[in-house]
C-alpha cells in the first residue's frame, strides 16, 4: 500500500476537484515527459566531485573525493491542470516527478514516491481592465534578449506576486512583482533576537515594442538577510552552485565571518535589446550592473557588470547561424576589497545552446557542464534549426571562454581556508584559463508530439595548477569532457 498512498491521493483530490469544478470551470490538462539515457564522461573536466556546502555554518567536503558515474537513465513527468472559469481568471497546479532509473520513484521495489509541485498560482485580469495579477508559486524571470535564451541574474520558479498593466497598447507595459526566495525560520527566529534570514526581490520592467526594436529598461532591487540560508540553497539546478556563490564575495569566508549587518541591500539595474529594423538580419544586446552589501566591510562587498552581443541571420529556410560573445568583470588580485563580479542566482543564460552552460538543453538533467560565464568573456557560432529532411532539425555551436579573474585571488581563498566551493576548476576560470565546447543536438518528429532527440558535446579546458593544485589541473588538462544523450519527448 505504501507505494502508492501519495499518487492515489493526489488522483482523488484531482478527481474531486474536477468532478466538482465541471459544471462551472472548464479544467484543461497539458504536460510533457522525456525519458533518455545519457553517457557523460568528464564531469567537472575531471570526472571527480566539486567541493559542496554541508551547512549553513558553511562547512564543505573538498573536490576530488567522489568518482562519476558515466551513464544514467533520467526520467521525468509534468502534468499541468489549469482550472478555467473564463478568459479572464484561471488557476493552474502543475506536479512533476524526476529522478534517474533505480534511484528515489524508479527504485524497482518500495520507490520513495517524490512528487513535487513545481506551479501553483493564481492568474485574473482585474475587472474591466487588461491589468493582469499572478500570485503563487509561478514562472519569474528577469529580462534578457532572446538570442541568450534567458535571465543571467534570475529565472527559475518563484513564489511571487506579478502585476502587467499595459500602458500604450501594443507598445508600452509596466511589469512590477515581488518575490521570497529564502525565508529559512518561516514564522519564529530561533532566539528572541530577531534575525534576517529572508530573500526578497522587487521587480519593474517597462518592456517597449516599436516597429524594428524591442527594448526593455529594468531594474531589480533586494534585500538580503545575513541568516538566510545561502550556502544551502541551489542557485543552479544543474551546475551545483549555491547562492553563496553567486550572490557573497569571497572576502566573507575569510577574517571576521559573514556580514556585519543584518540586512544588505542589493541591485541589479539592466536593459534588453532586439533590434530587426534590419530584418532578416536581427540584433541581439544586454547591458546589466549589479550590486550588493555596499555598506557593509569592504570585503564582504560585490559589484560588477555583465554585457552581451549576438547577431543571426533568418532570411533562409535551411539553417538560422548566429553569432555571439560576452564580457563581464572579474575579480581583482584581493579579495580583502571585495568582489568584482557581478551578483546573480538561478541563471539559465546560454548562447547556442551551448551544452557548457545550463541553459536551454531539452535533456537538462546530467546534460550540461555548469559553468559560469559571469568572471569571463567569451565568443561563439551556431548554426539553429537546421532542415535537411523533413521532421529533422538539428544545432550546431562551438563556444570559446577565458576567465576574467585574478588567479591570485583564488589562490588566496583555497590558501586561507583549503580547497573549497566558492571557487571552483571548471566553472571559475582565471586570465590564464580557457575552455570550449561544441555540441550537436538532432531531433526527429516521429508523431506530432512525440520527438526522438540525440544530444552531444565535447569540451576541454587549461587550467592553472597553482591555483587549483596538480592532482585537479593535471587530470583536467589530461582529459577531455564527452557526453551523447538519446531519448524521447512527449508533449501533450
Amino acid at each position: 500500500m505504501k507505494r502508492f498512498t501519495v499518487p492515489a491521493l493526489v488522483a482523488m483530490l484531482l478527481l474531486a476537484a474536477v468532478g466538482s469544478a465541471m459544471a462551472e470551470t472548464q479544467v484543461r490538462i497539458t504536460g510533457d515527459s522525456r525519458v533518455y539515457g545519457v553517457f557523460f564522461s568528464g564531469h567537472n573536466f575531471t570526472g571527480w566531485n566539486n567541493a559542496n556546502w554541508t551547512s549553513n555554518t558553511p562547512t564543505w567536503t573538498k573536490a576530488g573525493t567522489k568518482t562519476e558515474d558515466t551513464f544514467e537513465v533520467w526520467e521525468r513527468i509534468r502534468v499541468r491542470t489549469d482550472f478555467i472559469a473564463n478568459e479572464n481568471l484561471r488557476f493552474r497546479l502543475a506536479t512533476k516527478v524526476d529522478n534517474t532509473w533505480g534511484n528515489g520513484t524508479y527504485t524497482a521495489a518500495n520507490p520513495d514516491v517524490a512528487i513535487q509541485v513545481y506551479q501553483a498560482f493564481l492568474e485574473f485580469k482585474y475587472p474591466d481592465t487588461n491589468i493582469q495579477v499572478t500570485a503563487g508559486l509561478q514562472p519569474t524571470a528577469l529580462p534578457q534578449s532572446a538570442l541568450f535564451n534567458d535571465s543571467i541574474v534570475f529565472t527559475d520558479w518563484a513564489a511571487a506576486l506579478l502585476v502587467k498593466a499595459p500602458l500604450i497598447a501594443d507598445t508600452l507595459e509596466l511589469n512590477a512583482g515581488f518575490a521570497r526566495l529564502i525565508d529559512s525560520n518561516r514564522t519564529f527566529d530561533p532566539s528572541t533576537t530577531q534575525v534576517g534570514d529572508e530573500l526578497d526581490l522587487y521587480i519593474l520592467t517597462l518592456p517597449i515594442t516599436v516597429p524594428g526594436l524591442k527594448a526593455t529598461p529594468w531594474g531589480v532591487f533586494s534585500m538580503a538577510g545575513s541568516k538566510a540560508n545561502y550556502y544551502t540553497t541551489w542557485a543552479s539546478s544543474f551546475g551545483h552552485a549555491s547562492d553563496a556563490e553567486d550572490l557573497l564575495s569571497a572576502g566573507t569566508l575569510i577574517g571576521a565571518p559573514g556580514w556585519k549587518n543584518n540586512q544588505n541591500p542589493y541591485y541589479w539595474v539592466g536593459g534588453a535589446f532586439e533590434v530587426s529594423v534590419l530584418d532578416p538580419v536581427k540584433f541581439y544586446a544586454d547591458v546589466i550592473n549589479g550590486g550588493g552589501a555596499l555598506s557593509d566591510r569592504t570585503k564582504s562587498r560585490r559589484q560588477g557588470w555583465f554585457l552581451d552581443f549576438g547577431a543571426e541571420y533568418t532570411g533562409w529556410d535551411l539553417l538560422i547561424p548566429q553569432v555571439y560573445a560576452w564580457w563581464s568583470t572579474g575579480e581583482d588580485s584581493s579579495n580583502r576589497n571585495g568582489s568584482e563580479r557581478m551578483p546573480h542566482t538561478r541563471p539559465n543564460w546560454g548562447p547556442g545552446g551551448s551544452f557548457l552552460f545550463d541553459d536551454s538543453q531539452v535533456f537538462a538533467r546530467n546534460g550540461n557542464m555548469g559553468m559560469d560565464p559571469v568572471g569571463a568573456m567569451g565568443l561563439g557560432v551556431a548554426l539553429k534549426d537546421i532542415s535537411l529532411l523533413p521532421k529533422l532539425s538539428q544545432r550546431v555551436s562551438f563556444t570559446y571562454l577565458k576567465g576574467n579573474n585574478s588567479p591570485r585571488a583564488i589562490r588566496e581563498l583555497n590558501t586561507s581556508i583549503g580547497s573549497n566551493p566558492y571557487f571552483a576548476m571548471g566553472r571559475d576560470l582565471t586570465v590564464n584559463e580557457h575552455a570550449m565546447g561544441v555540441n550537436f543536438d538532432s531531433q526527429y518528429m516521429l508523431y506530432e508530439n512525440l520527438a526522438a532527440r540525440v544530444e552531444t558535446g565535447w569540451a576541454h579546458g587549461e587550467f592553472q595548477q597553482s591555483v587549483w593544485g596538480h592532482r585537479l589541473a593535471s587530470r583536467a588538462n589530461a582529459n577531455d569532457t564527452w557526453k551523447v544523450a538519446f531519448g524521447f519527448t512527449y508533449k501533450y
